[in-house]
């Protein structure tokens, strides 16, 4: 498929002559992505036109301000270029507006915050302990110091999102906003569930769809721009673009969203950083990219499948998306020493959360993995059994032998389908 062409890393020693340390990093990165499978759910290969696109003429221009209205001359083709990337985001996901300018996701978040908040208000939004972001409540993130959050979860025996709950929580907080969305759910959301929520208190519904807003893009899960006031994004991992954020909203709260982006949360956007947005967001409209996404998501529903089998038990039960979540205690792990014994036989896994445990988050208990970043570079059901048949070896024989074993299987892998 087109919108999986792969790209080819090329030595940075010759571009950085002049500094032979950091050429040696670099190119010490380019092997590094050779040689590890990344099953790491925030992680992908940007399409080959972003990196092109990055560092490129507009990474000089300061284009503080929006299109019409900059703080500094020579913008034309800024102003073009930003037009093009928001008429793209509103075309893609039928919104009636966008900004394009947020430098991460958090910078999204932080921005739709200061649209429709006040420092002290109350805020419903998905606990961390069971799936939530930093963003969503962390008292080490500006969310948890600046608003009053409380956290609602999932139900013990399926690991699905209380919406009743959520629902005595809004009556009891009165919150001012609902944040809907996770990091670690690999469940479609009830969207309309949460609107009425958010209806019967008077409350703004925001929609945090950075993990899955590429399989929004592509129809593959429900879109949440019709019900929510704001939704926050980002144009890296499933979108294959840039590092970068996104948001899309009603008119009615336009000017409010975009001066919470300029001028109060941040300065000049990065153009090229725009520029290859807007990229990313005419790509994702192609039928090739739909295709890309659909099969990210057998994908995870077939190493889900196979995880499961080894005893890495789903924590609900499978997966809408292209995450999947698993308990690792039923082998007597941590999910921090599955990461570790991965790592070491070239399999890139997270660790997670898991619900109504007690296990301290720098150890959890659970097990995060994703599949768009395997599936932009050819692979198919067949090599997410055979992923989950390696980590089972390295999960059962932790040893150094076992992991160079698992090592060179993985090279092997990589090499029938390089990066």
């Amino acid at each position: 498929m087109a919108v999986v062409t792969r790209s080819t890393d090329r030595p940075a020693a010759p571009v950085l002559g002049d500094d032979p340390a950091l050429a040696a990093l670099l190119d010490a990165e380019d092997e590094r992505r050779r040689s590890q499978l990344h099953l790491l759910a925030g992680e992908n290969l940007s399409l080959p036109g972003v990196r092109a696109i990055l560092g490129g003429a507009l990474a000089d221009k300061y284009a503080e301000g929006y299109p019409g209205h900059r703080h500094h001359t020579g913008c034309a083709q800024a102003d073009a270029v930003e037009r093009l990337a928001v008429d793209r985001a509103r075309t893609l996901f039928g919104a009636e507006h966008a900004n394009v300018q947020p430098n991460s996701g958090t910078a999204a978040t932080l921005a739709a915050y200061a649209a429709v908040l006040r420092p002290g208000d109350a805020v419903l939004a998905m606990s961390l302990a069971h799936g939530g972001h930093l963003t969503h409540g962390s008292r080490a993130n500006f969310s948890g110091r600046w608003f009053d959050f409380h956290g609602y979860g999932v139900r013990r025996d399926d690991g699905l999102i209380d919406l009743d709950q959520v629902l005595e929580l809004a009556r009891t907080v009165r919150p001012k906003a609902i944040v809907a969305g996770a990091i670690s759910y690999p469940r479609a959301i009830d969207w309309a569930g949460f609107r009425t929520v958010a209806d019967e208190v008077g409350a703004y519904l925001v929609a945090d769809v950075s993990q899955t807003i590429g399989l929004v893009a592509a129809g593959v899960l429900e879109s949440p721009v019709p019900y929510a006031d704001v939704v926050c994004g980002v144009t890296h991992k499933l979108l294959r673009g840039p590092r970068g954020g996104l948001l899309l909203c009603r008119s009615a709260l336009a000017e409010r969203l975009d001066r919470a982006v300029f001028p109060f949360t941040q300065g000049g956007p990065a153009m090229d950083v725009v520029a290859a947005k807007a990229l990313a967001l005419g790509a994702a409209a192609a039928p090739e990219f739909t295709a890309y996404a659909q099969e990210t998501v057998a994908n995870a529903r077939t190493l889900a499948g196979a995880l499961d089998r080894i005893g890495l038990r789903p924590l609900t039960g499978g997966t809408d998306t292209h995450l999947v979540t698993t308990d690792a205690r039923g082998l007597g792990l941590t999910g921090k020493e599955v990461e570790r014994r991965c790592e070491a036989a070239g399999l890139l896994v997270g660790r997670c959360a898991v619900p109504f445990d007690d296990a301290p988050p720098a150890a959890a208990s659970g097990v995060r993995l994703g599949t768009a970043r395997a599936t932009a570079q050819g692979m198919g059901p067949a090599q997410m059994e055979q992923s989950a048949a390696l980590i089972e070896r390295v999960l059962a024989d932790g040893s150094p032998e076992q992991a160079g074993a698992v090592a060179r299987e993985v090279r092997s892998l990589l090499q029938r389908f390089p990066v």
